[in-house]
């Protein structure tokens, strides 16, 4: 059986968890769970980083130990991802013997290979982010040296340090980003990484002598590891690298790091040098995705938007979070939670296209063949349309999943499930059931829905787990069905009796919600000035033609860093091209096959000798940018008002 090791960063314990946080950890587990319904045989591993000055300052402010501190913080992170029904194999605390033995190890080793030496350090410190920043990263404000990363005040630090000899990987790095472009993902985050190595790295600090808080060097024990080389090690202390070298040997390297954009130098640069230090195989692939805000804003207790994933998982379903979140982030990106666009999303999706398909036929097969599957007779036009979209889906499904485009996977899915829908309306049931001459027929219109649901439920499972188990055993199965080898058509048994029970899923009556995430008043009013709008009069918005359009071809335009042209199709209007400065955040196969929104009436105008007809939406923040789409498969051409 062949394996998959797939990693989360392990949590630092200064805060409590929140859906930011959960958001990582839940991508693990849909990755986890989808690899093992192929049948492979998985590691998955989280946990927590303990270690550091900024704990041990937060337990002094508190009274306590650290030991205390973290013991409590880890709970809370172990416990949460308990009650969201994660499915990882180990949690690793860097407070773990095992895992403070491991890089005493690993660290001896690279001093032993010759990659470490002792030397004095000065330079700018951020106690929070528990980093050093040269005079060219860092920036003032108010008189102050502050990070560039969280905006605080930075303190001068002078001290005897061991460093790592970091530069002398700069050449073996780069030659493994250019030979394997596969390893740093996605593209826009390795380009990033790529330019760091082409300026050139510099030899790394990585001990610290002004606090005790952390893994004492073997041979120096006034000397406390980096945080964070001692947070990295956690992927192979984890497997056991000292003490389980079978377990070890089976799992790494691993196949998947998952990780946020802001500590990607660490696992894209640092860890991979480490490693040729010790002379250990790479990971195979790191992929750093974007940040979560929620409702538009960042994540902050003082905003009352750093929400307790259960508050929401209570309220709407685990199964209703995961399939938000991967439907409506494109993962890789940054992106935001918004709880009416989770209420969109469950009423559209879940209640009316999925729980309605599911339910409908159900009680079709119920009244007409007393909830028994009827074997399937022979087929027609429309029944092949089904089985061909079906066979063909399956295999972008899966090309997507193992891409991590699960937005794109999923779109995959439901074009099942809409069909599926529309096959109903199709061939009519209700009318095929009042025909005793016509049983036959419907006996194979019945069959065909519920294996197109079977498939569904399967294909659904990594990302909606709890519902892929309702549907299966509706249908009258285990869980054990469950399985890569039980997709494809007609292996639905007849014969078999089925049970109609409650909807998967039922309808959110929004005048009477109450919503989960209830923002700070007084913080959302401290809403920058950019927001504030000029107010226009209605016949002035109805100048503009705002229509949906098919992106279907795009490419680059080699000489512009900004560009993109795209070839679109807009229905009544005709075939367009229009160029989009969007190069920076999307790929041309991130766009092929997506449905925007243009401004179908804006004169023409040449962008690098190109002309462009008319001009795309998009939403951006200082971080990124996002095409506006439309969430239903609607055709081309039509008008937006």
């Amino acid at each position: 059986m062949e394996k998959y090791y797939v990693t989360t960063p392990i949590y630092y314990v200064n805060s409590e968890p929140h859906i930011g946080s959960a958001y990582t950890t839940i991508v693990a587990d849909i990755v986890a769970r989808y690899k093992r319904m192929r049948n492979f045989d998985v590691f998955f591993l989280t946990g927590t980083d303990e270690h550091g000055q900024k704990i041990m300052q937060s337990a002094k402010e508190k009274g306590i130990t650290p030991k205390e501190l973290v013991d409590d913080l880890s709970n809370k992170f172990k416990t949460l991802w308990e009650d969201m029904g994660l499915t990882h194999d180990y949690f690793v605390r860097t407070t773990d013997e095992e895992h403070e033995k491991t890089v005493q190890s690993v660290v001896l080793k690279m001093k032993n290979n010759g990659d470490i030496y002792k030397g004095k350090y000065e330079g700018w410190y951020c106690i929070p982010d528990e980093s050093f920043f040269s005079d060219e990263e860092i920036e003032e404000k108010g008189g102050k040296k502050v990070c560039p990363e969280c905006g605080r005040e930075l303190k001068w630090v002078e001290e005897e340090n061991y460093f790592f000899k970091l530069s002398k990987y700069n050449d073996a790095l780069l030659k493994l980003y250019e030979e394997n472009p596969e390893f740093m993902q996605p593209d826009f985050r390795r380009n990033e990484m790529y330019q760091i190595l082409k300026s050139g790295l510099k030899d790394l600090s990585i001990t610290r002598t002004t606090f005790d808080w952390g893994v004492p060097l073997s041979d120096d024990p006034e000397h406390i590891v980096y945080v964070w080389v001692d947070a990295l090690i956690n992927y192979i202390s984890a497997l056991g690298y000292i003490h389980n070298s079978e377990n070890f040997e089976k799992y790494w390297p691993a196949d998947l790091h998952l990780i946020g954009k802001e500590i990607n130098r660490f696992h894209s640069i640092i860890w991979p040098a480490m490693l040729m230090s010790i002379g250990i195989e790479l990971p195979k692939k790191v992929f750093a995705h974007g940040w979560l805000t929620v409702n538009g804003q960042k994540i902050s207790k003082s905003l009352g938007n750093a929400i307790d994933p259960r508050l929401l998982m209570n309220a709407y379903s685990k199964d209703a979070v995961r399939y938000y979140l991967m439907r409506d982030i494109n993962f890789g990106r940054d992106g935001d939670f918004s709880e009416d666009n989770l209420i969109t999303r469950y009423n559209s999706d879940l209640a009316n296209d999925l729980s309605n398909l599911v339910h409908r036929t159900l009680s079709m097969l119920s009244k007409y063949f007393d909830g028994v599957i009827q074997p399937k007779g022979k087929s027609e036009d429309v029944d092949q349309q089904l089985y061909s979209l079906i066979e063909t889906n399956i295999k972008e499904f899966f090309d997507n999943m193992d891409d991590l485009k699960f937005t794109q996977a999923l779109e995959k899915l439901w074009e099942i499930v809409r069909f599926s829908n529309k096959y109903i309306d199709i061939t009519e049931p209700w009318i095929l059931g009042n025909d005793e001459s016509k049983k036959d027929r419907l006996s194979t219109v019945l069959y065909n829905l519920l294996d197109s649901i079977r498939n569904i439920a399967i294909m659904i499972y990594p990302i909606m787990p709890e519902s892929s188990v309702k549907i299966i055993e509706k249908l009258g199965y285990s869980q054990n069905h469950i399985n890569e080898k039980n997709l494809g058509l007609n292996k639905l048994k007849s014969n078999q009796k089925t049970t109609i029970g409650e909807p998967v899923f039922q309808r959110i009556d929004t005048k009477k919600w109450e919503k989960v995430i209830v923002m700070n008043k007084e913080e959302e009013k401290k809403l920058p000035e950019d927001n504030v709008v000029e107010l226009i009069e209605f016949p002035d918005f109805k100048k503009v033609d705002l229509r949906v359009a098919k992106i279907e071809e795009a490419e680059d335009i080699v000489k512009s860093n900004k560009l993109l042209k795209l070839k679109l199709d807009v229905g009544e209007l005709g075939k367009r091209q229009i160029v989009a400065g969007i190069k920076k955040y999307y790929s041309p196969e991130d766009l092929v096959g997506k449905k925007i929104i243009i401004v179908a009436n804006l004169k023409p105008a040449k962008l690098m000798g190109i002309e462009s007809q008319g001009m795309l939406l998009a939403a951006k923040n200082e971080e990124e940018l996002t095409v506006l789409t439309v969430d239903r498969d609607i055709e081309p051409g039509l008008r937006v008002s």
